[in-house]
């Protein structure tokens, strides 16, 4: 195996730590004037797109990889920013799971959504991890696991544009105020979009994966998993969830899968 490319990777992981503080700094100081803590989730994809860019614009591997991996990112982070926007910003009340932290930091709530919001800057840096080892691959041709890893991305990304409107559908009809969406995939799983939002990661680390040391990109999907499944995505998500839902919801996670898409218990 070639040496790892630890002159190259520390010098674009360092300019890509700067240009994402200062975007997290940014959303920091723009979640006041809108008090909504939720910018940082626009944010947040952003963050993953300028890494990308820095790695796919200096790293010195194949031309065509840095641009399919660039592009995938592209896609990807503009999509998923401008849904959150609409979703969670633009004329919207901060979401519960914010409002829950606000509450439970109390006065301190000012410098700890910074420390958090800088939180997100790092993580957008090691997230990157598979678009950097893809970027310093120095075979111009794909692979056939890279190939199928693209193929993999458009059907994850695919199912995560459907989920997203199943959802916005399902809120869209007054009649649903107040009650759980069970339409379409939300029938198979709770959160289809925060798993196909995974699939699309674990593309990225299977398209990593030919290139030189490229086994270490399957840090990112791990990493997804973990944050999803167990500390900032399905837990308060779901608690939120009970809190407005009650037994309704409850009911919900007795008989429909958290993560995985599986027919639902009768």
């Amino acid at each position: 195996m070639s040496p790892f490319p630890l002159q190259e990777f520390l010098f674009l992981t360092s300019q890509a730590i700067r240009v994402c503080a200062a975007m997290m700094l940014v959303a920091w100081l723009l979640h006041f004037p809108l008090r909504n803590a939720a910018v940082v989730d626009f944010f947040w994809p952003l963050g993953i797109l300028a890494t990308t860019l820095i790695f796919a614009w200096q790293a010195n591997g194949a031309l065509s990889k840095r641009i399919l991996i660039g592009s995938m990112v592209l896609i990807w982070a503009l999509r998923l920013s401008l849904y959150l926007l609409f979703a969670r910003i633009i004329a919207k009340a901060e979401e519960g799971r914010y409002l829950e932290l606000r509450r439970t930091w109390g006065a301190d709530a000012w410098w700890r959504f910074l420390v958090f919001f800088q939180i997100q800057a790092v993580s957008c840096v090691v997230l990157s991890l598979p678009m950097f080892f893809a970027s310093v691959s120095p075979n111009e041709s794909l692979s056939l696991l890279e190939e199928l890893a693209a193929l993999l991305w458009v059907l994850a990304m695919c199912g995560e544009v459907m989920a997203d409107w199943q959802l916005a559908r399902f809120k869209g009809n007054a009649r649903n105020q107040g009650r759980v969406c069970r339409e379409g995939l939300w029938a198979w799983s709770r959160h289809p979009n925060y798993f196909f939002e995974w699939l699309v990661w674990v593309s990225y680390a299977l398209f990593a994966l030919p290139s030189p040391w490229g086994f270490l990109g399957i840090i990112s999907p791990v990493l997804i998993y973990h944050f999803v499944n167990h500390v900032t995505g399905i837990p308060p998500t779901e608690a939120q969830a009970l809190r407005s839902r009650g037994e309704e919801y409850a009911k919900y996670q007795r008989e429909v899968s958290a993560f995985f898409p599986m027919p639902p218990k009768e």
